[in-house]
Formats: C-alpha cells, structure tokens, sequence
C-alpha cells in the first residue's frame, strides 16, 4: 500500500492544483473582461443560437493582446482584444470570428474542460509512477523520460479535443447557415496571426493538430455530410 503513496499524493496534488487554477482564472477573467458588443457578431452569434435553440450565446472579451480564443471551466467564451483588433482592422471577418466562437462552444459543449480535470489527474500519476520505476534503471534521466513521455500524451488528449471541437463548429456553423468556408480561411490566417515577433513558434501549435491536417478532417465530414444527403 505504501509503494501507491506517492501516486495518490500525487493525483490528489493535481486535483487540489486544477481546482485552484479554476477559481485563479475565473477571478482573472471577472478582473479583465467585458461582455462584447459588436451588432455583425451578434447577428452571426444570434443565428448560432436559433441553430441550437437557445435564447442567446453570450461572448466576453478578454483585455489581453496575444490572438486567442478559450473556452472558460465554467462555460463562458471569451475571445482575446487582439483577436478582436485583428477583426477591427479587417484582418479577419466577422464569419471566420464566428468560427471562433462556435469552436469554442464545441469545447463546452463536449465537456472539454470537465475531462481535463481527470486527463491531468491521470497525466500525473503516470509521470509519477513512470518516474519511479525508470529512476530504478535510469538514474539522473529517469524523471526526464517520465515528463517526456507525460507531455507527449497531454498534447495528443489536447488535439484530440481540438478535431471535436472542430466537427461541433462545423456541424453547427453548416446548421446555422454560416458554412464551414470561415473556418478553413482562418486556419490558414492563424500561424500568420499568432507568431510571436521574435520569431518563435507559435504557442498554439504544441497542442493543436497542423492547419492541412485539420482542413482535411473537415472536407472529410463535408463529403460524409454531402454522401448521406444524396
């Protein structure tokens, strides 16, 4: 029993972190966010809405400048000041910001943020148990392969949840009339819009699926789509 020690310390470290981290970014983005009113938006987001037969999909903006959209643990969506400058100076359109935003809801909708909770959990014990045991027969490197090998799996779970939340938006911006156009385009905007000044690579491609793999996944459901209409 006491060799499993330090995997439930370890588990019950994370589920203490994840849920601090929760009440840290909700007070975060109560701090530094304001309802978004912008009439073309609504319109897009109100045809989304019917699409789903709710009264209203609310979007916040998030006073930060780096491109990005997010999926709050408590359901709320928030789109970024910059991404929302980039759409101000028509750099991207009002459909392809709607994109965004029902990419986004796929994230809730699918309980992205729930099953985080315990991917991390899990995340985190196999780093701990796998650190022990490589530690025996790999002293000095042992912890490395383990976080190695931990964060090879935490990108995979998180472009997993990235493809889902790419067929929601597809099927529900289909529904609402919007098409899947928007998002193809943006994707091919988004390395272009995210890179950082000094060249680095950017953030969102550690854990999201290339920009030719996740177009592809979508024709894929288009050609599904249009094979069952016919």
């Amino acid at each position: 029993m006491l060799k499993f020690t330090p995997i439930f310390l370890a588990v019950l470290y994370a589920l203490v972190m994840y849920r601090f981290s929760v009440w840290r970014t909700g007070r975060e983005l109560d701090a530094r966010s304001t309802e978004l009113a912008d009439p073309v938006l609504k319109r897009l987001c109100d045809r989304m809405a019917d699409a789903l037969d709710l009264p209203r999909i609310k979007v916040h903006i998030y006073e930060i400048d780096p491109v990005n959209g997010l999926a709050a643990p408590d359901g709320r969506i928030f789109i970024t000041r910059g991404f929302y400058r980039k759409y101000q100076q028509k750099e991207v359109t009002a459909e392809e910001m709607a994109s965004v935003i029902a990419h986004e809801l796929g994230h809730v909708a699918l309980g992205h943020s729930r099953r985080r909770m315990i991917d991390f959990s899990g995340q985190n014990a196999l780093r701990t148990a796998l650190a022990l045991v490589l530690s025996r027969f790999l002293p000095g490197i042992g912890v490395w392969i383990a976080n190695g090998l931990a964060s090879l799996l935490a990108a995979g779970l998180s472009r997993s949840d990235e493809y889902e939340a790419d067929a929601y938006a597809s099927a529900l911006l289909t529904k609402a009339g919007i098409g899947t156009g928007p998002q193809k385009t943006l994707f091919a905007k988004l390395e272009e819009l995210t890179q950082s000044r000094a060249g680095a690579v950017p953030a969102w491609l550690m854990s999201h699926p290339k920009t030719e793999e996740r177009v592809k996944a979508i024709e894929a459901l288009e050609a599904k789509w249009t094979a069952v209409s016919d």
